[in-house]
Parts: C-alpha cells; structure tokens; sequence
C-alpha cells in the first residue's frame, strides 16, 4: 500500500533526524557540564565509535530486508501477533508495547552478559577506557545484528502498530546516547528522573572496570526493571569520579582500534597484545 511505503520510507528520516539532534543537543551538555574527565583522544574515540555505528546501520539495512516498521506493518496485514489477534485498541497497545521491548532490552542485556558467547560481542561495548555519549554507539555488528532478530521476533509476537516500532525505537537510539553521556545533571533533576528513567549516573555504574558493579544497572529506558529484579545500584563503591571505567583486558590503544575491536571477538586468544 502507498500509506505503508510512505511510513516506512519516513521511519528512516525521521530516526536519523531524531538521533541526530539528541547527540548534538547531549554531546554540547557534556562539553558545558561535563561528569568526569575524559583520559583518551575523544576525536580518535569519536571516530571509532561513530564507525560502529555506521557500520551497523549498513549492517542492518543489508541483511534484513525487513524489520521495524516494516515487520509491523507485515503482521498487521497478515493478523500476526497477540495485539492483531485480541484486537487491542491502539492507546493501550501503544504504551504496553513500550513496556514490554523495554522489557526485552532488559533482559536481552542481561542474557548478554550471562552467555559467554554473546559476551564475546557485547563486551566491546564495555571496552571503551572513557563513557560519554559515543559509547551509546559502540556496540559490535554482530550484537547489533543479534539484537535486531530478537525485536523482529518480539515483533511478530505482539502484533504492535508501526506508530508503536517507530516510537520504541526513537527512544531507545535516544536513552541510549543520553544515559551513555557524561553531563552532569542537577542533583534533583537526577533524583527526579531516577524515579522511572535510566540516568547517565545510573548506567554508568554498569561500566565500571569492577565486575561485580557490571552486574548491576542493566536497563536502557525504565528503571524500575532493575529495581523489581534486584539488579540496581545507586551508587558506585569508589564514587563517580573515582571509578574506572572500561574492561582490564583492554587497555591503552587497545580500546580505540577500530579493526582490532572489530576482529577481537573471533580471535582465540583472550587478550592481544597490539
């Protein structure tokens, strides 16, 4: 149908111009506020973690012919998925549709650090020696690529309408860039926030070179999934701006490399020496 082509040719525009204006509005806080200081040549991180995320928006687009808006719009034609079935009305399958990826997300993170396999992959993400918004790009191809099944599968199970695809996944590439940031917020702005979203003091606690802490703060959007799973943390041990950042087995330039980044999860080795 030409209204769903328009959609879907839309969605891109529209997440582009989305993600686009969230990074430059986040990474301009960080320069005027920022939380820590940074220890590696942010243009050298800024171009490897930009690359990722090139590399995997190309991913995407050219090894799944469909998904997204897409996915949605297929099974709502074909009356797929639980929402299609019981004929939920769109202002409640909207909000649970949100609740329920965000859900998703939330234990797919988790699954991603239980399963060595798959920590192969995501711990790239944990590698980078410095945690401003960027990082909320640095995710591997693979990852990225495994990630992008589980939400056409969730897709295709909840029957959600293409408004609602459209609106999970905006929030996400923003949350994502925003909690990943090192802006300082106002101390009761954070407090308030903390009240249901992921905040930069939150998820960074998760990136801390202490394992134990890396357990912690799994979520992306709600908070609450942390604290009705037991997986939250207020505060780090060694405090915010004595914490270390970063995983031990990557170290110096090791962190920065994107080809060697890429490659890393294939290799034999546990750790390479550059």
């Amino acid at each position: 149908m030409l209204s769903d082509a328009v959609t879907i040719d839309g969605e891109s525009f529209l997440r582009l111009a989305c993600f686009l204006i969230v990074l430059f509005s986040v990474s301009m806080m960080e320069i005027m506020r920022p939380r820590r200081k940074l220890f590696y040549s942010k243009p050298r991180r800024w171009l490897t973690n930009l690359g990722f995320g090139l590399t995997n928006v190309l991913l995407i687009d050219l090894s799944l012919p469909i998904l997204g808006v897409a996915a949605a719009i297929t099974a709502e034609n074909f009356g797929w998925g639980i929402f299609n079935f019981i004929n939920l009305p769109f202002l409640l399958s909207v909000p649970l549709y949100l609740l329920l990826f965000d859900l998703t997300i939330y234990f797919q993170h988790r699954c991603f650090h239980a399963y060595a396999p798959l920590w192969k992959f995501h711990q790239m993400h944990h590698s980078d020696g410095d945690y401003d918004s960027s990082t909320g790009l640095r995710f591997h191809p693979v990852s990225i690529l495994i990630s992008s099944l589980i939400k056409l599968c969730l897709i295709f199970v909840i029957g959600p309408t293409a408004i609602a695809v459209l609106l999970s996944e905006v929030i996400l590439n923003a949350t994502s860039i925003f909690n990943h940031s090192n802006w300082r917020l106002n101390r009761r702005i954070d407090t308030v926030l903390r009240l249901f979203l992921v905040t930069p003091d939150v998820h960074r606690i998760h990136h801390s070179k202490n394992k134990d802490e890396q357990n912690y703060n799994f979520g992306f959007n709600f908070l609450w999934w942390d604290k009705i799973f037991g997986t939250y943390k207020e505060k780090p041990d060694l405090g915010h701006q004595s914490m270390h950042i970063g995983i031990a087995d990557f170290e110096g330039k090791q962190c920065i490399k994107y080809l060697s980044l890429l490659s890393e999860p294939f290799k034999t080795k546990e750790k390479v020496n550059l």
